[in-house]
């Protein structure tokens, strides 16, 4: 399973062409494709119009939508933010934090266009998928 980060559909959306959105193109119905219930509020809360924010919707929820949430990965990802800073690194967003830990704990890859997720995959073995 390949879970999509809020940075890669927002380029997706977008019409944005690089190596991620190349990919996810791609990789739409033809294997498996996932997002978190916390990316898939990210993508849908930056559409104006409600035409948009519906057809969104529709196709994401077509996706496997994940509970990235719960008190276990809620421990895990502080955790994980704490081992972070105190080497260094400072993650700017809890919910980078959130995706990267149930990603880590799934054992689920992930598709992203953010920094932060860099250090997740450098220090904590996050699994990235470099298209």
């Amino acid at each position: 399973m390949v879970i999509v980060d809020t940075t890669v559909w927002i380029d997706y959306f977008r019409d944005t062409v690089n190596q991620e959105t190349d990919w996810v193109e791609a990789a739409l119905g033809s294997q498996p494709v996932g997002l978190t219930d916390l990316n898939l509020c990210e993508v849908l809360q930056g559409f104006h119009d409600e035409f948009t924010f519906a057809r969104v919707r529709r196709e994401l929820t077509r996706l496997y939508v994940f509970d990235a949430g719960g008190s276990d990965i809620a421990i895990a990802a502080a955790r994980n933010y704490r081992f972070l800073r105190q080497n260094g690194y400072t993650i700017r967003k809890t919910i980078d934090s959130f995706i990267a830990t149930f990603c880590i704990e799934s054992g689920f890859a992930l598709l992203h266009r953010d920094r932060d997720f860099d250090t997740f995959e450098r220090f904590l073995g996050l699994q990235v998928l470099h298209p």
